[in-house]
Order: structure tokens, then sequence, then C-alpha cells
């Protein structure tokens, strides 16, 4: 018989969203007749604009032709692509070589730990992505370090108190607190890392939704990052491409190991070993969201998710319940305190036909809180907002 990989009995009994889809079915099998308002999704509702879609249509009709037909391209990604990223969403911060095209940043997420191998200890906001701690259990890496991150120091971890690890994983706009860190705080983060020869894994995947110019969008922003940091970003959630799939990932040329060799050129095998490219159809729509009609969608979606965002987060406080985030980013971090999250998520879906996504599921720091998501239709938020004020109080603010 072929053994187990120990590492998967080390993971918790199940993924987080799976679980809440397992609770969601069983209460609908007891009340089929429920009308359930998911203000938990992590998915875009919106359609893709016609501009991205016409392009879409247009390359899958090329693709019938001998003149048009396309089969595997570089792996690295369509030269056209990994410019358009590097001069319209970093204003020339980084090469086009130093962008690796892919299908998205959750599948980057783990082909990264391939990069740096089982040996390697991290650190890790709490709460934070499931997805960075599960597979980094999965390759059996020995040490995680959890950097709680709560509203007593703004979500942003005492570096004075973690200690070293060979990777940090740090994601602003953050999931799910919507919290995003200043010029100053990622200064610090990335005098840490140099400091501690650490590398730092920042996730920008929120990053469209910041609206405030004084705060950074990406890290390359700060002095110094394009020699400790690693950028990974995604079309999900700027563009709705959640189902498209489309994302990258930056690894400057200065970037080194211990023994001073490149990181990005191991992270090219890598990319180029394990990866075919993404879908070459889906790289001719990423083109069309970096071109000028592109970009003017995505300022009307995300205009249009944060103001969902809004509207739910003053009626939320309206109800006597403390909220963070919503501002700069699509999620509100909700706190309740007196019940678990679990026991919150289940009030409410057994009360008021809505799902929230419990905050325990991101991290131990996240116990007593609910992830609201800015995503859901806005018809559905107003309606969720109404069950809400038609709850006993002490049920709204328990």
């Amino acid at each position: 018989m072929v053994k187990r990989n120990p590492h998967f009995a080390k993971l918790q009994s199940g993924y987080l969203f799976p679980e809440i889809n397992k609770r969601k079915q069983a209460y609908l099998k007891m009340h089929p007749e429920a009308k359930i308002l998911n203000l938990g999704i992590g998915d875009t509702t919106l359609p893709l604009d016609p501009h991205i879609a016409q392009r879409l249509q247009k390359h899958s009709f090329e693709m019938s032709t001998i003149e048009g037909y396309l089969g595997y391209g570089p792996e690295q990604g369509q030269s056209e692509l990994r410019q358009k990223i590097a001069s319209v969403l970093y204003s020339g911060r980084v090469h086009s070589e130093e962008v690796f095209v892919s299908d998205g940043a959750k599948c980057d997420i783990g082909r990264l730990q391939l990069l740096f191998g089982p040996d390697a200890t991290m650190a890790v906001q709490d709460p934070a992505y499931p997805v960075y701690v599960d597979t980094s259990i999965m390759v059996g890496q020995p040490e995680i370090m959890y950097m709680p991150c709560n509203p007593e120091n703004n979500f942003f971890p005492d570096l004075e108190q973690i200690k070293r690890t060979d990777l940090i994983y740090f994601c602003s706009p953050n999931n799910p607190t919507g919290a995003i860190s200043t010029h100053e705080q990622l200064e610090k983060l990335i005098a840490f890392a140099k400091k501690n020869r650490s590398i730092l894994i920042f996730d920008s995947a929120y990053s469209a939704y910041i609206s405030d110019p004084s705060l950074p969008k990406s890290i390359y922003e700060i002095p110094g990052a394009r020699e400790v940091a690693i950028e990974v970003g995604s079309f999900s959630k700027m563009a709705g491409f959640t189902g498209l799939r489309l994302g990258w990932v930056v690894i400057p040329e200065e970037l080194r190991f211990e023994d001073q060799t490149s990181v990005r050129k191991d992270w090219e095998r890598i990319h180029t070993t394990f990866f075919n490219g993404a879908s070459c159809i889906v790289q001719k729509a990423g083109l069309a969201v970096l071109e000028n009609e592109g970009l003017q969608f995505i300022q009307r979606m995300i205009e249009s998710y944060m103001s969902n965002a809004e509207y739910l987060a003053e009626n939320l406080r309206q109800l006597g319940i403390t909220t963070y985030g919503g501002d700069n980013a699509p999620y509100i971090w909700v706190y309740f305190g007196k019940s678990s999250s679990w026991e919150l998520f289940d009030t409410l879906l057994t009360k008021a036909q809505i799902i929230a996504t419990p905050g325990i599921g991101f991290g131990s720091e996240g116990e007593g809180f609910l992830r609201f998501s800015a995503f859901a239709q806005r018809s559905h938020i107003e309606e969720a907002v109404q069950r809400l004020k038609e709850l006993p109080l002490e049920v709204a603010t328990a």
C-alpha cells in the first residue's frame, strides 16, 4: 500500500469555504424554501464589460482558423501582456521579464512553495487567507510563525515580537480584515525583511480597490523592496476574472538566495516545468482589461462594489456593531465578540438566512469576527440589512 503524505494529517478537517457550503446545503435540505443571501462570498458577481467579452469572442473565433490558431505559447506569458502589466500596473517599477503570467494568484501561492522547499520557515499574518498556511503545511514546512493582526495593533504586526523566518507572507489590502498598510508600515516591513535576510511574499490581489492616493498599491513603491520582495497579483477581483483565471507574479532580478543565485531564474524553471502557460484567449482578454476602455470598466466596477461596502458598513454601525475595513477594500471585518465565529455563522444562517464568513477560518485572531463581502449583489445586500434590522438586538450584536 502507498503511504499517505503525512503532512495532510496536520491540516484542519476541511478547507473553510467547502465547510461553509456544507452547512448551507444541510440547512437547505431542512428548509428548501429558504432564500439565502450570501454576504460571505469572495467571488465577483458583476458581468464582464462588453469590450473584454468581445475580445474573448474574437480570439475564440480566430482559433477556428488556420491563420488565427495558437498552440503552446511562452509559459512566462505573452510578451505584450507582460509589458502591459509592467507599464500600466507598475508604472515601469518592474521590467517585463520580471513578470510571470499565470492562471491565478491562488495557484501561484502553491507553486511558490515548491520554489522554497519544505525546509523554509515562514511567518504569516493572523488572520490571513488560508491558502498561505495550508499549502505550507502540505509541503511539510517545519515552522509557521503567526503574526497577530487585530484592532489593538491596527492590524499590523508588532515586528519586534516576531522572530526571524525565511519567508514572510503579507497581504494588503488584507483578506479578510480589509486593512491597508501605509507607506511607513511597509517601510518597516521591508527593513525587517532586510535585517533578517528574509523574502517577503506580498499579495496585492485587492490593490485595485485602494482609492486613497496616500496608500501604496504595490510593495515596489517602497524603497529597497526589489531586493527582498516577490509580489503576487490577480485579474480576478480587479477585473472580474475569477472564472477566467489570470494572474501574475513579479520577481525582481535583484532578489537573491543565500548563495547569490537568482530567485527569478529558479522561479522561471518552476514556472516552465509545472505550467504550460495561461490560456492564450484569456491573456488576450487581459490585454483588453489594460487598455483605456478596460481600465474605465474596472473603475466603474470597483466603484459599484465599494458603494456596496460603504452601504453595508454604515448600516452595520447603525445597529451598534463594530466594523473595520470596507473603505479601500471590498471586505468588512465585523466584530461581535460574545460568541464564537461558527456560532455567529449558524445564528445568521438559521435566524436570518444570511451567510457571512467565520473569522476563525482565517486564524485564531479571527475568533468573534465575521467577514462580510461587498461582492454580493446590491439587492441582496439591501435585503440582508433589512433582515439584520429585524433581528432582536441581542442577536444582531451578540
